[in-house]
């Protein structure tokens, strides 16, 4: 099975996505480079632990992420194929007073890559500040050995829209790295 078609029924070998979030919840579309929404996930509401199910535009769940833990200072989420159970990819939480950092690591605990906020001061002045809150959001997905596999960028707008650019994965699915720039809009209440 190759690693860029994890999952059946979804086409994720795109460079560019736009993630788009609902005014109302933690709602996202996820677009391919022609406009087409080709995934969407939601973070449902009074769970104890984080549930974020991904579904196609037709509304079937596809995958979700889920939290090992209820408190999510840091810990595990597991990207699991809903039809089959299978462990997809493990997106690790890092504990980091400025910087939001995630690891994506394979079901086996490879390291396939790192997702983080590129300015710890920025991530900083973003935390003291409620106006500075308003400044765009802006990772660096990098693989083993700091290799750039990609940027997640938000736009300055009214709702958070995210421009994200994957490049070679190597190892990782890409399905992690779009659940990953969804899931982190949503828990670390961009």
């Amino acid at each position: 099975m190759s690693q860029q078609d994890v999952i059946g029924g979804i086409d994720l070998t795109d460079d560019h996505y736009v993630i788009k979030q609902s005014l109302i919840r933690n709602k996202y579309a996820v677009l391919d480079s022609s406009g087409q929404t080709v995934l969407k996930g939601k973070q449902k509401l009074f769970k104890m632990k984080e549930d974020f199910p991904f579904t196609t535009p037709d509304g079937e769940t596809i995958y979700r992420l889920k939290a090992k833990n209820v408190l999510d200072i840091a810990g595990d989420y597991t990207l699991v194929d809903e039809r089959s159970g299978d462990t997809i990819a493990v997106i690790e939480k890092k504990f980091t007073l400025f910087k939001h950092t995630y690891d994506v690591r394979s079901p086996n605990g490879e390291h396939w890559g790192r997702i983080e906020s590129e300015s710890a001061v920025v991530m900083a002045l973003k935390s003291l500040s409620d106006i500075a809150g308003l400044l765009p959001h802006s990772y660096s997905i990098t693989g083993p050995g700091g290799r750039s596999m990609g940027t997640i960028k938000e736009r300055f707008s009214l709702r958070d829209i995210y421009d994200v650019t994957v490049g070679d994965t190597g190892e990782a699915p890409r399905e992690a790295i779009v659940a990953a720039a969804c899931a982190i809009d949503a828990l670390e209440g961009n």
